[in-house]
């Protein structure tokens, strides 16, 4: 099958694909609690007559094609759960669940990932090897990647390659963005608990201050990244929630600061996280009060194997043409990394966005949406990813 029969296979099922993502998008759930979603998406890969498990990872469901003759296995990997967010919107297809809302696309992969097994298992006859589809359930910083590897997912069979996709709606429909080497942060989440000793607010000289201190240590911590890493590397430390004290003339005697650090180099990694426990444990004492600092990793930073970005990049050239297939890297994190440290592969991004029609608000936001036109490009870029890749070592 060629590349332009994929586009137009895909295009072929745009309302399929649409009905899929507005039905998932109307009934959002958290991270391991995707029981309606992984039954739907159970259900669906069964239909196609694959090989299903369900609760890999808790609410995770695996799929296996078998195709035709011998060849590679090959991993699609989509995410499942949604957002703690009270979506705005007044589409027809909004949330119906108070307080959850799929705000980062994952309905949309969910939407792909059964498009691709459709129109892969239709064509199972003229392919070799297996494909391995895995709806994994917590990505939002809940581990669910860990998870499944936990229960096996990358056994029975072993993929040899493993590919991702996310809907990216800082580009624009119809481009996409992929990068050889790091191209998404590890993540690390940074407490910081301040202790000193409270009383009046008329009487600062007989307390511990932590307020003060929380004051000092947010404005120094930023000092970490402009001099402590080099100008051409990256980092980011970012405090995000700073709480203490009930009322106006009371100083509390605690301070709890969190917030997080994001690194794409292991080296640069940790120096950033040495010299931000030097600095709180330092500063500490000359501020009168006691700190602790916790770092609690989250997830690595996803790498895509050289040989798999230009697999990706030669196929989606096909479908969206060379000039617009761009380089991207972000500091946000994704736990497809603790798949690709795993196993060779490639995590990549397709432009979702379109400004003139309002669907260009940032990932996570309550008025997030997105260009469905991606899910025909998405779906057509993966079946020629996944295609290609197959036949490269075939028996």
């Amino acid at each position: 099958m060629t590349t332009n029969d994929f586009h137009t296979a895909a295009g072929a099922l745009r309302d399929e694909l649409v009905a899929t993502r507005r039905d998932f998008h109307r009934h959002p759930e958290l991270g391991f609690e995707e029981v309606r979603t992984a039954g739907i998406v159970a259900q669906r890969l069964n239909k196609l007559g694959l090989e299903v498990q369900t609760g890999v990872g808790q609410t995770g469901v695996v799929g296996v094609l078998e195709c035709a003759r011998p060849g590679p296995v090959v991993m699609v990997r989509c995410d499942m759960d949604a957002l703690p967010v009270q979506e705005e919107s007044s589409a027809p297809y909004a949330s119906e669940t108070p307080g959850v809302m799929h705000a980062c696309g994952h309905d949309g992969h969910m939407a792909i990932g059964l498009a691709v097994a459709r129109l892969l298992a239709e064509r199972r006859a003229e392919l070799p090897g297996t494909v391995k589809f895995v709806f994994q359930p917590g990505e939002e910083g809940m581990n669910g990647a860990e998870a499944m590897i936990h229960d096996g997912v990358l056994t029975s069979p072993r993929p040899a390659a493993a590919f991702g996709l996310h809907l990216w709606n800082p580009l624009p429909a119809g481009q996409v963005g992929v990068t050889a080497g790091p191209m998404m942060a590890a993540a690390e989440i940074l407490r910081i608990t301040l202790t000193g000793r409270g009383g009046h607010g008329a009487s600062p000289h007989e307390t511990g201050d932590p307020i003060v201190a929380a004051a000092q240590v947010v404005s120094a911590l930023q000092s970490v990244v402009s001099r402590n890493v080099a100008p051409l590397e990256s980092a980011v430390v970012s405090i995000t929630s700073l709480h203490a004290g009930t009322t106006f003339n009371v100083i509390p005697g605690r301070a709890e600061l969190l917030g997080t650090i994001r690194t794409l180099q292991p080296a640069v990694r940790d120096v950033v996280l040495e010299r931000v426990r030097a600095l709180v444990m330092g500063m500490a004492p000359a501020m009168g009060v006691a700190a602790q600092v916790e770092i609690q990793p989250l997830t690595p930073a996803v790498v895509n194997n050289p040989d798999a970005v230009a697999l990706v990049r030669d196929a989606a050239a096909m479908i969206v043409g060379a000039g617009n297939v761009v380089p991207v890297r972000t500091m946000g994190s994704e736990d497809m990394s603790e798949f690709l440290n795993r196993v060779p592969g490639c995590f990549f991004f397709v432009g979702s966005a379109d400004a003139e029609r309002g669907l260009d608000a940032p990932h996570h936001n309550a008025r997030f949406d997105f260009d469905e036109s991606a899910l025909v490009t998405g779906t057509a870029i993966m079946c020629e990813v996944v295609t290609r890749r197959l036949r490269e070592d075939a028996a």
